[in-house]
């Protein structure tokens, strides 16, 4: 249940050119979400960037996937899965703040951003 296995991250060159191609997105500061549609064998891939301009050292950024990572493994089920209804998703993440930022807030945020991401999917 709270687990973010292989399956789930997003690492195919063919779906990442394809997710970054779609105009499906939205920024919720400090996030830019990115959102496709496609078949798929488990629920949501995700993939998270935290730009290099932003973050020079890799500790930095690497800080910043992880506490990422950690909120969507936490909160998937009732926040991504909760809506797709045997859909499945292509989910990609920027981290487009300058800063950064503590856990609690990136939990806030991150969450608000699944919000928003359920409605303007269910368009």
């Amino acid at each position: 249940m709270y687990t973010f296995k292989k399956e789930e991250r997003l690492c195919s060159k063919k779906l990442l050119d394809k997710l970054f191609q779609s105009r499906s997105s939205f920024v919720l500061y400090p996030f830019r979400i990115i959102w496709l549609h496609e078949e798929l064998t488990v629920p949501a891939q995700l993939v998270i960037s935290i730009p290099k301009r932003n973050f020079k050292k890799a500790v930095d950024r690497n800080l910043l996937k992880r506490r990422i990572r950690e909120i969507y493994r936490l909160h998937k089920t009732e926040s991504v899965y909760s809506f797709l209804d045997q859909k499945s998703i292509l989910l990609g993440i920027n981290y487009i703040g300058k800063e950064i930022s503590e856990y609690t807030y990136l939990k806030k945020k991150l969450l608000a951003a699944f919000e928003k991401l359920q409605k303007s999917y269910s368009k």
